[in-house]
C-alpha cells in the first residue's frame, strides 16, 4: 500500500528490487488490486511496474493500470485505463497538458482480479501486453529517460490501492 505520508500522485511509492540493473528486456508480473476501505474518490485501484529506478530514487519509468476505469460509464475515463509516467517531470497531468491521450489506452480488465503484465523494454519503446494478448494495449516511442538508461525495477501502487504482486519474471536483453 501507498504510505499515507506522501501526498501526491504519481511518485516513487513502489517496492524497489536492490542490486538489480535492468536496461532493456521483458518484465512479466501477475498484479491484483484492491480499493482500501478510506480511499479517496478518485481512486482507480492504481497498480503496475516501475523500472530503470536510478539509485537514489529520483527518477524512473513507469506503467501501470487503472482497473476501475476500464468499467467505467464515462468513455474518456475508460481510455485512461492505462498510464505511462516518467517520474519526476512527466507525471500523467503533464503528459494529459502536452500529449493528450498518447501516454494513455483502454484494456479490458477490474478490480480483484488477476491480470497478467508484460513490459517489452527496448531503448526508447514499451510495449504493454495484458493477459497474454499479442498486440499491445500501449505503445510507448519516447521513453522520457532516454535509450541509455538503466535501474532498478519497482513493484508500484499508489492512493487507495492495496496491491498484490505474483509471478515476478525478468528476461534481459544487450
Amino acid at each position: 500500500m501507498k504510505s499515507a505520508a506522501v501526498k501526491e500522485d504519481d511518485e516513487a511509492t513502489y517496492i524497489k528490487i536492490n542490486d538489480f540493473d535492468f536496461k532493456n528486456g521483458v518484465i512479466e508480473v501477475d498484479v491484483l488490486s484492491r480499493l482500501l476501505p478510506d480511499a479517496p474518490a478518485h481512486a482507480r485501484g492504481f497498480i503496475g511496474l516501475a523500472f530503470r529506478i536510478n539509485k537514489d530514487d529520483s527518477k524512473f519509468e513507469s506503467i501501470y493500470v487503472r482497473p476501475t476505469n476500464s468499467t467505467a460509464d464515462d468513455q474518456l475515463r475508460r481510455n485512461r485505463t492505462i498510464q505511462y509516467f516518467s517520474y519526476p517531470n512527466f507525471k500523467f497531468t503533464h503528459s494529459r497538458a502536452t500529449a493528450p491521450g498518447q501516454y494513455e489506452s483502454y484494456a479490458p480488465i477490474a478490480l480483484d482480479k488477476w491480470i497478467k503484465l508484460k513490459i517489452e523494454v527496448n531503448g526508447n519503446q514499451a510495449k504493454l501486453f495484458i493477459n497474454g494478448s499479442k498486440q499491445p494495449y500501449l505503445i510507448v516511442n519516447d521513453l522520457k529517460m532516454g535509450a541509455d538508461q538503466s535501474g532498478s525495477i519497482g513493484l508500484f501502487v499508489d492512493i487507495g490501492t492495496e496491491g498484490f504482486f505474483r509471478n515476478l519474471k525478468v528476461s534481459q536483453t544487450p
